[in-house]
């Protein structure tokens, strides 16, 4: 679903067949990196975790050689982009699943502001916190449903304690760092509470266009359990 978003937004904003430099921050196992390299993008992908950087390595080492030349590993935490690169040095920044883990996001989104060259797009996927209440609720536990109300943390299905992010104050933050909400999404509306070993549907497609539905749509988009925001640099 993300993929489709940002995918929109890409061809919104870019000349089709531009070869975009793509900058990932917390890219994880890769899946978004490789996928806009088999595009033609050139990307950079920034990753802590030593056991994601091999797994990402693994599947990057399968591909062909031309889209291997498009892909460079960087490990790093992300807060320190500013050693590794120059300002401006990037059309599309990508930084999904990882503000939840960052105690203090500012400095970090400060620095991926700064990364984007004039008309870059900023992509962030993080928990909404507007709707922490939604899970416990719909599962019955009306304890945790409660005081899930007023908290910007909560503990996620690894069992770590993390923070979620209100829409209103990431768009003050994304004015604030030069790069203003262009456009957002809702993401997972209606399969937050599905099993993470669930299997397919065979209607997936029905589901997923119920789910892209949903993730444009108020008041549907407000209660999703994840936000998609693209900002734009000024």
């Amino acid at each position: 679903m993300v993929a489709r978003q940002l995918d929109e937004q890409i061809a919104g904003r870019f000349p089709v067949g531009q070869r975009l430099r793509v900058l990932d921050v917390g890219m994880g196992q890769g899946t978004q990196a490789l996928r806009l390299a088999r595009a033609g993008h050139q990307v950079t992908g920034v990753e802590q975790d030593a056991r994601m950087i091999d797994v990402a390595r693994e599947a990057l080492a399968a591909e062909p050689e031309g889209i291997r030349s498009r892909v460079r590993l960087v490990e790093s935490d992300g807060r320190d982009t500013g050693v590794h690169f120059l300002p401006g040095a990037f059309d599309v920044v990508l930084c999904h699943g990882v503000l939840m883990y960052v105690q203090e996001p500012d400095p970090l989104l400060a620095g991926l502001g700064r990364m984007l060259a004039p008309g870059g797009l900023l992509s962030l996927l993080v928990r909404n916190a507007d709707a922490l209440a939604m899970r416990p609720g719909l599962a019955g536990d009306w304890a945790n449903t409660l005081t899930s109300f007023d908290s910007t943390t909560y503990t996620n299905r690894l069992g770590l304690d993390v923070r979620a992010d209100r829409l209103d104050a990431l768009t003050g933050t994304l004015a604030g760092i030069g790069a203003p909400l262009h456009a957002w999404y809702g993401v997972r509306v209606f399969t937050d509470t599905a099993a993470d070993d669930a299997a397919v549907p065979d209607d997936v497609e029905t589901l997923l266009a119920a789910e892209e539905r949903a993730g444009r749509t108020d008041p549907y988009r407000r209660v999703a359990a994840l936000l998609h925001l693209c900002g734009v640099r000024g």
